[in-house]
């Protein structure tokens, strides 16, 4: 119609999380907008649905669908979409400007929007847990934050990154505080790995697909003092940050300024946390700190330890053992090995490779990740990738393997039966000299009246 300006027909790329929160904050009642679909990418299973109309609001009577990244091009083509909005996390510097690359010879615009555009403003002070990269320890900094502020008096309302993998009008708000609210939700293994923790230690965690709803839950607590923001993957906080926690690993130095949002992440922070000093080589952990010193010169660095307990080490000592790691950090994470294969060295057992024994959807995580390390990921997307990872470890047990070294943060000898001995390695965080932990939330106490403006 003649004066009607069209609306920029826009196409989402994610990985069920901040796909979701940028449309929501960005586009969703923006009429200048035509969102015509996600993308999906890195998470099993999360493509070929729809975005609800009920979460999509009035603009989108019919959802909006999900696609498989792998179909960008063709949709651009199809959609004559213009603008590519990039919003997943933990990718290499090369492969953004890969995907920058096919949506501008696709004829579409390529969108990085700023950290800061997406972030919502609260009312109650935030301290927000990001990383360079997934798997360097913000689990365990939080959890740890956590315990000092609940020691000093204050009631924290624990909010993490989004997982939204099944009914997403479902998982609008999720409030998990007791395991019987992990089974209600019908959580995956990777959501239980983030939730449970903290909530063995008495915390209530938020989630899901809506964050201002999800704010406003959290906020209506009762007494809330302060929002910990949990964060997935390295990628930015979606609330204004009060103090901005970066952790570092320098088991991947250098890895800090080649990741997206990970080098976001350590320009903005307030403190840096080199973590892992006690397993990663000395001379690596120099170099992490000259890396991020050079992106950050304000921050104030900190270095700590992961230090490593297993719970019966004459079941690993000297044996013929499987290492079951962390999904996400020894996949797209980039990490070829992690807490069970460093135990399991130490306790001078074999490591088994595990992919002689790998069946479905198992055997096709080690075809898309050919460069992990001989690991089994305890991926557990869904029902059936946990009964695949079930089986590839009984096939594992009449292989001749004698033993499973569980270096993920859950029991996960509760969600699935092991026929083997396995013993179960643990990891907490530990500051090593100062400025401590307490000092840096000590400074956080004198700024809580005066956050970052948004």
């Amino acid at each position: 119609m003649p004066g009607v300006t069209p609306r920029i027909r826009t196409i989402i790329l994610g990985a069920a999380g901040r796909d979701f929160h940028n449309f929501n904050v960005l586009y969703r009642d923006d009429a200048s907008t035509d969102v015509v679909a996600f993308t999906a990418q890195q998470i099993p299973n999360i493509a070929n649905r729809r975005y609800p109309p009920e979460l999509a609001g009035p603009l989108y009577p019919h959802g909006i669908p999900i696609e498989p990244e792998d179909r960008l091009e063709a949709l651009i083509r199809a959609h004559s979409a213009t603008r590519c909005v990039m919003a997943y996390s933990d990718v290499s510097h090369e492969e953004v400007m890969h995907l920058a690359s096919q949506a501008n010879a696709a004829g579409a615009d390529f969108v990085l929007p700023g950290a800061r555009r997406t972030m919502l403003q609260t009312r109650t002070p935030v301290i927000a847990v990001c990383a360079a990269r997934t798997g360097a320890g913000k689990s365990q900094t939080s959890r740890a934050i956590a315990r000092i502020l609940r020691g000093r008096g204050l009631h924290v309302a624990i909010i993490r990154h989004p997982m939204p993998y099944g009914d997403l009008s479902a998982q609008r708000v999720q409030r998990f505080a007791s395991t019987a609210d992990l089974e209600k939700h019908r959580v995956t293994i990777e959501e239980r790995e983030e939730y449970e923790p903290h909530i063995a230690e008495g915390s209530v965690v938020y989630a899901g697909v809506d964050y201002g709803a999800i704010l406003d839950a959290a906020e209506s607590e009762d007494a809330v003092d302060v929002i910990l923001w949990d964060g997935g993957n390295n990628d930015t906080p979606f609330y204004v940050p009060t103090l901005h926690i970066t952790v570092v690993d320098p088991h991947r130095t250098g890895h800090e300024a080649r990741y997206h949002p990970g080098e976001t992440n350590v320009r903005m922070a307030d403190a840096i946390l080199i973590n892992k000093i006690d397993t990663a080589a000395p001379a690596a952990v120099e170099q992490t700190v000259r890396n991020v010193r050079a992106l950050n010169t304000s921050a104030v660095i900190l270095r700590a330890e992961s230090p490593l307990t297993v719970d019966d080490e004459t079941v690993i000592r000297g044996r013929r053992v499987i290492a079951v790691e962390d999904g996400p950090t020894v996949t797209h994470g980039g990490m070829r090995y992690g807490a069970a294969t460093i135990v399991a060295e130490r306790l001078d057992a074999t490591l088994v490779d595990p992919r002689p024994f790998a069946v479905a959807s198992i055997a096709d995580t080690y075809a898309a990740y050919p460069a992990l390390g001989p690991v089994l990921p305890a991926m557990g997307y869904g029902e059936g990738q946990v009964r695949d990872l079930e089986a590839t470890l009984r096939n594992a047990a009449a292989g001749g393997v004698e033993a499973v070294v569980i270096g993920t943060p859950i029991d996960l000898a509760r969600l699935i039966r092991i026929d083997l001995p396995h013993a179960r390695v643990r990891y907490e965080l530990r500051v090593v000299g100062e400025p401590t932990l307490p000092d840096i939330l000590q400074q956080f106490r004198s700024r809580e009246r005066a956050p970052h403006p948004g």
